[in-house]
């Protein structure tokens, strides 16, 4: 499959091809589940578009846990068809979709009491492993296993010898959920897709009751268009709602946010060589290896405040530090927080009032003709629900239509992988690297790693580390413009990297240079430059505000002291 970049140049022409032809299928929100509703779609043969009011990701699909999984704990609520759904389409990503950016992951899952919890927690991950193996997908991950106490603080030291009589070990999977989209959102525009964002859709057009496609406000340029489409999929996640008000219509169902947040802590603070899952009063806990930190998270409470920036509180984080020390020898502090954010899941509302025991099943609803709506769900069976969804529009559209195809379609990066992860030691030398550099790039772009190191040869200062951020190169930030859809500082380094929450700073050390790196790719003039680095270190200023502050209201009353850059024109 060829690459395509999604450069500058490359954002308008698809903008132009979207205000100038009639599409088959217009989809409205750049998350994983847009995304992959545009892959989907395009790969059926039609003519797509794919429209994102801000960035790839920028809402729930770059705030996960950053786990494909099952859910464990969906078994507990007896939601088995959920589970095996989820792990067939965890063994997908990881044996054929994308072995790049999905990675098998351990968990330590601690017992407090002898006897009848090892019987019940160890049948539960017994059947977590038959339904995976039932999949046919992902049967090469390692089985679990029962391990004594001393077995277990062998593997996590850290942990406290009063905090558990035993543990059992299991196998997910991780990825990094940002680029993960776009790499979904890049494969689809290399199938032919039209793919842009910074493209707010501020209207859906309609002919009597039927919708006929979406009036669109390019946020770069200030122009104003239509895309006229045979359906338009609704693929806007926690604003579903706020999408179907544009017709009128409340839709079948409703769409309710929870808040999870995260924290991110320097991997030294926890010794152990697994992931920790912890049973709450509410829900359950990870602490995930994340390179060279821990995320540890996450949080469940109802959110009706502002949806584009969800603010985490310092309730919210004495939350999560109180449970994870609850097993910490040594506990964590305000102090070893490097990075948090805030996320929210898209619920189908009417279940339950609490929002741990909302649904995490999807929906799909033809709820006006030419409109398609899907919501809810889970980060892992994004393809199912993108699937449903083009299924949904294929059937009111008056022409034979193939099925889907994107259980057999790798994402970019793909091919080619396991071969470069195995001549890793090659490349490093061929490009004057280090073999554990080239490891980390390669679990970033797979094979696509060669536009990143062509870069390099071309201009050598940019093989060198970014300032204060040294897992990431020069190079990195300039791809990040011209190949990945970056727009904005924020774009790189919240996004394409993970700089904003993997720094002590929050990226602010690297700011200057990051913007200068990008600055020529995507045109911007020394005020504009001046423009975004003041706009993200007013970002920051604002995110470590809100998280002093001690309940969602005031907190979202900081973090909105940072509005949206908006570009000079």
């Amino acid at each position: 499959m060829r690459s395509v970049a999604l450069s500058p140049q490359a954002r308008e022409a698809a903008l132009e091809a979207m205000a100038s032809t009639e599409l088959d299928v217009l989809v409205v929100g750049g998350g994983v589940v847009g995304a992959g509703a545009a892959l989907d779609a395009a790969t059926r043969g039609l003519t797509v578009g794919l429209l994102e009011a801000r960035d790839f990701a920028s809402g729930t699909s770059s705030r996960s846990s950053k786990l494909i999984h099952g859910g464990l704990r969906y078994l507990e609520m007896l939601d088995f068809r959920l589970v095996a759904e989820a792990l067939s389409e965890r063994g997908l990503l990881i044996e054929r979709l994308a072995p790049h950016l999905i990675r098998p992951v351990p968990f330590l899952y601690p017992l407090k009491h002898r006897g009848w919890e090892r019987l019940y927690a160890g049948a539960g991950v017994a059947l977590y492993d038959t339904l995976a193996k039932a999949s046919g997908n992902g049967a090469g991950l390692p089985l679990h296993r029962h391990l004594t106490r001393r077995g277990a603080r062998k593997i996590v030291p850290s942990l406290r010898k009063d905090a558990l009589v035993g543990a059992l070990q299991y196998y997910d999977a991780q990825v990094d959920d940002a680029r993960h989209t776009m790499f979904i959102a890049r494969t689809a525009a290399a199938y032919g897709a039209h793919v842009a964002t910074r493209s707010r859709v501020v209207g859906l057009l309609r002919e009597g009751e039927r919708v006929t496609g979406a009036e669109v406000h390019d946020l770069e340029s200030g122009a104003t268009f239509k895309v006229h489409a045979k359906q338009v999929i609704n693929a806007t996640g926690v604003w579903t709602d706020d999408t179907q008000s544009m017709v009128g219509e409340r839709g079948q169902f409703k769409v309710r946010a929870s808040k999870g947040i995260h924290l991110v802590v320097p991997r030294d603070r926890i010794r152990g060589d697994s992931g920790l899952i912890l049973r709450t009063e509410k829900s359950v806990l990870f602490v995930i290896p994340w390179g060279r930190h821990w995320i540890i998270g996450t949080t469940d409470t109802d959110w009706d405040l502002d949806k584009a920036h969800p603010a985490a509180s310092a309730a919210d984080i004495d939350y999560l530090l109180d449970h994870v020390n609850d097993v910490l020898e040594q506990p964590l502090t305000h102090a070893d927080v490097e990075g948090v954010y805030a996320g929210l899941r898209p619920l189908l509302s009417g279940e339950s009032d609490a929002t741990s025991k909302l649904s995490r099943e999807h929906a799909v609803a033809h709820t006006a003709p030419g409109l398609v709506v899907v919501a809810g769900g889970k980060y892992t069976t994004y393809r199912i629900m993108a699937k449903d969804a083009v299924d949904a529009a294929v059937h009111a559209l008056d022409q034979k239509v193939p099925p889907s195809v994107t259980d057999r379609v790798p994402l970019l990066g793909a091919e080619g992988f396991s071969a470069l992860k195995n001549s890793r030691y090659v490349l490093a030398a061929r490009y004057g690297l280090h073999e554990a550099r080239i490891a980390h790039l390669l679990t970033r772009y797979g094979s696509l790693i060669h536009e990143v190191l062509d870069l390099v040869v071309a201009d050598p200062t940019l093989g060198h580390e970014l300032a204060g951020a040294p897992d990431y190169l020069r190079a990195e930030a300039v791809y990040a413009a011209s190949h990945e859809g970056a727009r904005h500082l924020e774009d790189v380094l919240a996004r394409r990297t993970r700089i904003s929450i993997e720094t002590f700073d929050r990226g602010t050390g690297c700011v200057d240079e990051v913007a200068a790196l990008i600055a020529p790719v995507l045109g911007w003039s020394e005020d504009q430059v001046a423009r975004e680095v003041e706009h993200y270190r007013k970002r920051v200023d604002a995110e470590r505000e809100s998280q002093k502050m001690p309940d969602d209201e005031t907190a979202d009353s900081a973090r909105m002291g940072a509005p949206e850059v908006v570009p000079l024109r």
